[in-house]
């Protein structure tokens, strides 16, 4: 299984392709997608938008999973990052991919083993589940990354779930 992670922004979305072989995992391809904030919006949701249906079209993912919006205490951010998971949910569903949605919480908990965990350690053990020399940068492509973990961790333990018969 293939699963393309998305951590949304809008002046910075990270993404992560990882590769379900077996027990093992392995990193395709990360990396962000920039618009600069002197671009107006709607241009900036165009290149993010073109920008996803890009990596869909060259690596073929059989998933796409994003991180969900958190609360935020600013407005308009929350909003923009809003805008911009919307666009990256579109090229997705256009494309016909499944979408699935995590919150920060399930992240944490799928990666570390703890919900509340520090950032750092999540990037740690995205570096080490993933057999990397260092933790990937930016943060917003680790993110991306430890949100393409939760999915494949998320469907693995769907399966057991189904074959002990719950």
């Amino acid at each position: 299984m293939l699963v393309l992670g998305i951590d949304p922004g809008m002046a910075i979305l990270g993404y992560g392709l990882v590769k379900q072989d077996g027990n093992s995992l392995k990193v395709i391809d990360y990396g962000v997608v920039n618009t600069p904030s002197d671009m107006e919006t709607p241009h900036r949701l165009v290149a993010i938008f073109e920008s996803v249906c890009k990596l869909i079209d060259r690596y073929a993912p059989q998933a796409v999973a994003v991180e969900e919006l958190f609360f935020n205490k600013n407005v308009k951010t929350a909003l923009a990052i809003g805008h911009a998971r919307g666009v990256a949910v579109l090229a997705a569903a256009l494309k016909g991919i499944g979408v699935y949605e995590y919150t920060p919480l399930q992240v944490k908990q799928a990666v570390v083993g703890y919900g509340r965990a520090s950032k750092q350690q999540v990037q740690q053990m995205v570096r080490i589940l993933l057999n990397l020399p260092c933790v990937p940068e930016p943060d917003d492509a680790a993110d991306a990354l430890a949100v393409s973990i939760c999915h494949i961790h998320s469907v693995a333990l769907k399966d057991k779930m189904e074959k002990a018969g719950f």
